[in-house]
C-alpha cells in the first residue's frame, strides 16, 4: 500500500497577480523537488504549461481554489519532503498566498500501489475526515502511528 495525500487551498489572488508571484514562480521548482524525493510515487498534474504547477486543478468554478495531489510509498517519505527541504520555508510562506480555511483542507488515505486517485475521489476521502474524523478511510498527521513524537522531534519539544 502507498499514501495518498490531498491539500487544497484558496489563493488570495488570482494566478497572474503579484500577490502570489512568489508562490507561482517556485511551484515548477518545489514540485520538480518533490519528484525527485526518495519515496515519491506520482502527483496530479496540470497542462504542464511552465510555472502553472497543479493550479489549473481548480475545485468546482473556482479557479483560485487549487488542489495538491500526491503519493508516497509512505508517511515518511511526504514527511521528508514536507519538513527537510524548500518546501517548509514555502509552507512557512503559505499566509502570504492562500486564504486562512476555517475547515480541514488536507488529508491522507492509503491506496494500492499503482492507484492514481482521481481529484473526486480524494475530495469524497476529505468530506468523510471532516464528518467522521481520523478513520482508516481518511485522516490526518495525527492518526499515524508516532504521529506526536515526531511532530515534537520537529518542533524541539517534548511529546505529551
Amino acid at each position: 500500500m502507498h499514501l495518498a495525500e490531498l491539500n487544497i487551498g484558496r489563493l488570495n489572488a488570482p494566478v497572474d497577480d503579484p500577490r502570489v508571484h512568489d508562490f507561482m514562480a517556485n511551484l515548477d521548482r518545489v514540485n520538480g523537488m518533490g519528484k525527485r524525493m526518495p519515496g515519491f510515487v506520482w502527483m496530479m498534474e496540470g497542462s504542464g504549461e511552465p510555472g502553472t504547477g497543479n493550479t489549473e486543478n481548480s475545485i468546482g468554478d473556482d479557479p483560485q481554489f487549487v488542489a495538491n495531489l500526491t503519493v508516497w510509498e509512505d508517511a515518511d517519505s511526504l514527511r521528508n519532503f514536507v519538513w527537510n527541504t524548500v518546501h517548509k520555508q514555502f509552507y512557512e510562506r503559505r499566509a502570504e498566498w492562500f486564504e486562512l480555511l476555517g475547515e480541514q483542507h488536507f488529508v491522507m488515505w492509503h491506496v494500492a500501489d499503482g492507484h492514481k486517485p482521481t481529484l473526486e475521489e480524494a475530495l469524497a476521502r476529505l468530506e468523510h475526515l471532516k464528518a467522521q474524523g481520523d478513520t482508516d478511510f481518511a485522516f490526518g498527521w495525527d492518526a499515524l502511528e508516532g504521529a506526536s513524537e515526531w511532530q515534537a522531534k520537529q518542533c524541539g519539544v517534548a511529546a505529551e
